[in-house]
């Protein structure tokens, strides 16, 4: 059986501001959409919010005149939520979120049909019987990609696919693709575990129980961490933590109920000494990381993300000991990703004849378990 987690990243539709060339080219745009959010979810807005929420729609150009910036759009559905005089000035109508229905979104673009095609080509290459994925749209989406990309590629359509939508803002979530022989048999989902106040998954971190055809139960716990993307360094490497602690949390809770076989997949957003990943990879932890293990192949490139190097190592295939015991091998698919500049530190699908047609900027991992 083979085990696999992508970061798919590049399927039908993105939002604008995920598709610029740098991460820190759209970092404020996207701090001011999570702080506008945030914001209009209270239940009453003071003034001060009210000026926090003028001052960071007119720092992204339009949003404040027009109700559109190149990146964020004002959705309006029911109540006006900005009143605009003659003499130029603007101000928030509603008192608080019973006041008015609508939100503020992150605009969206077609990915390009190649970079489709090639993220089909990775699945198609890997040919995992449980796929892993991360930074899918949404389950219909990711039928949609199985049932119309995959085979034009000439690969394998799965045989089932389950998504649960989490609590990213952006649509961004992490599913379960499976041959067809490899029923779900159960699924438990933590888009709502709080910790206070506060949910402690930026997505979820769903738990799939198969059942192997030697009879054999397994637990696949799907992940994406918090990224380093929006918000300051501490309060992203706090919120990472506590997303690890709860991960781990439930991960010695399942060994405590008698599970054998558990594997914990996807991307940490971190590397692995790093103080958020301690809780999975430190601390007395007890799971194997499939590039640690002896019968993994790798390609003498440590990391997972970019150009593969020791601080782009952020994603992972965690197992529990019996179930590492289990590995026959394992490896890391890079023929989706664009290596450097010019797309030559290692070799890509011919397909790919540069950076916007690259499947993902992630490359895929693999294990084999004979269970």
């Amino acid at each position: 059986m083979r085990l696999s987690t992508f970061n798919v990243e590049n399927m039908f539709e993105r939002p604008v501001i995920m598709n610029l060339p740098t991460w820190d080219q759209g970092k404020q745009v996207l701090q001011d959409y999570a702080q506008l959010t945030e914001i209009t979810q209270k239940e009453q807005y003071t003034q001060d919010d009210k000026n926090e929420m003028l001052t960071l729609m007119e720092q992204n150009d339009g949003l404040l005149k027009k109700g559109e910036s190149a990146y964020i759009r004002l959705n309006e559905v029911r109540g006006k939520f900005l009143k605009r005089k003659q003499d130029g000035t603007i101000s928030i109508i509603p008192d608080g979120r019973a006041d008015w229905v609508g939100w503020f979104e992150l605009k969206k673009e077609p990915v390009k049909e190649k970079a489709i095609e090639n993220t089909a080509r990775v699945m198609r290459e890997i040919n995992a019987d449980i796929q892993c994925v991360v930074e899918a749209e949404n389950r219909v989406t990711l039928n949609h990609f199985n049932d119309s990309i995959i085979p034009i590629v000439g690969g394998q359509k799965f045989g089932h696919v389950m998504l649960i939508d989490g609590n990213d803002d952006r649509g961004i979530d992490v599913g379960i693709m499976t041959q067809k022989e490899l029923d779900i048999q159960s699924i438990t989902s933590h888009v709502d575990d709080f910790i206070g106040n506060e949910k402690i998954f930026s997505r979820d971190c769903p738990e799939y129980e198969f059942k192997t055809s030697s009879g054999k139960k397994l637990l696949v716990l799907v992940n994406h961490l918090k990224s380093k993307g929006y918000g300051t360094p501490a309060q992203s490497n706090a919120k990472r933590e506590r997303q690890a602690t709860r991960v781990r949390k439930i991960y010695d809770a399942r060994i405590g109920e008698g599970w054998e076989f558990i594997a914990i997949a996807g991307d940490f957003n971190d590397t692995p000494e790093s103080g958020p990943l301690q809780p999975l990879l430190g601390n007395g932890s007890d799971l194997i990381d499939i590039s640690q293990h002896n019968n993994f192949q790798g390609d003498n490139r440590p990391g997972t993300f970019g150009n593969g190097t020791a601080s782009q190592k952020i994603d992972y295939i965690l197992m529990s000991p019996k179930l590492a015991d289990k590995v026959q091998g394992g490896g890391i698919e890079r023929r989706g990703v664009w290596g450097g500049v010019n797309g030559t530190l290692f070799p890509h699908f011919p397909e790919i004849t540069n950076a916007t047609e690259a499947a993902s900027d992630h490359a895929a991992l693999w294990a084999d378990l004979d269970i």
